[in-house]
């Protein structure tokens, strides 16, 4: 049974990601539909790519992504169709496919240019229900779409490395549900450039001298309970399970007592770095 999956920034209160939804089983008796997000923020490229990519690998090969963001069909903005990692991936061409192809080389990538048998306001509903239907009955690229070889960059969200080696600039790429920020900054990237020396991050007003490999490994459990200095509430640096530096607050709750977004002043964009002694 093929499986599409949707994510999305239509939110729940809309009918888009129902009429989506409605229009794959109309094409599609035998399909499994997998909703990753519809929770994006509005034409955030970066917080889409960073949900899509580290979702679809728990996926099994040969599944269909369409991404729904700022997918209004522009003479800047075409439509692609995209086998990456043994997966099919439908989205604008806006830099989102540079963020997920940025380990990986796609294996092919085609301008989808059926538009004119399609009239739409709507491009995810017409376009890409239609495009990733023809997948999952077996269809191949090149009949929805002519071979291309460039694609958008968005190159502003790869982080830097000085030239003396000792030093890594980043910035927040995404802010998850308990407040905690992400950066683009990646584990094989510090442990390449620190090669294992003493660092320091910077974020505003926070340092952390330590990047922990989860959030508990942050507490000392061989401390009594009552004894412990801090626990819930103690700020902290983890690999998280996507393999980006993360800084968090231990046991945060935004809707309290506050998160690593509120509490440190961190917002998207905002610069992190990583010093090595």
């Amino acid at each position: 049974m093929p499986i599409i999956t949707l994510t999305t920034d239509f939110g729940e209160k809309d009918y888009f990601a129902g009429a989506v939804k409605g229009a794959i089983y109309s094409e599609l008796n035998d399909v499994r539909i997998v909703d990753i997000s519809h929770s994006v923020s509005p034409f955030h490229i970066s917080e889409a790519a960073y949900i899509i990519k580290n979702a679809y690998k728990s996926f099994p090969k040969g599944t269909i992504h369409i991404i729904g963001i700022d997918s209004e069909l522009t003479p800047e903005n075409k439509h692609l169709a995209v086998k990456l990692d043994d997966h099919f991936f439908i989205c604008a061409n806006n830099g989102i496919l540079s963020l997920l192809a940025a380990e990986i080389n796609p294996e092919k990538i085609v301008e989808i240019n059926i538009h004119d048998k399609i009239q739409t306001n709507f491009p995810v509903l017409d376009v890409f229900v239609k495009v990733a239907c023809h997948l999952a009955r077996g269809g191949t690229l090149e009949v929805i779409g002519k071979t291309i070889s460039e694609i958008k960059y968005m190159r502003e969200f790869e982080p830097l490395v000085n030239s003396e080696k000792n030093q890594i600039l980043g910035h927040v790429v995404y802010i998850d549900n308990y407040g905690n920020v992400i950066t683009n900054i990646s584990r094989k990237l510090v442990e390449t450039v620190g090669k294992g020396r003493d660092l320091n991050i910077q974020a505003r007003r926070v340092n952390f001298s330590e990047i922990h490999e989860t959030y508990s490994h942050a507490i000392n459990f061989n401390i009594e309970k009552e004894k412990r200095m801090e626990e819930d509430g103690k700020k902290l640096a983890i690999f998280n399970s996507g393999g980006y530096v993360e800084l968090a607050i231990y046991k945060s709750n935004p809707s309290s007592v506050g998160g690593a977004h509120t509490l440190f002043g961190l917002n998207y964009l905002d610069t992190v770095s990583i010093n090595f002694k």
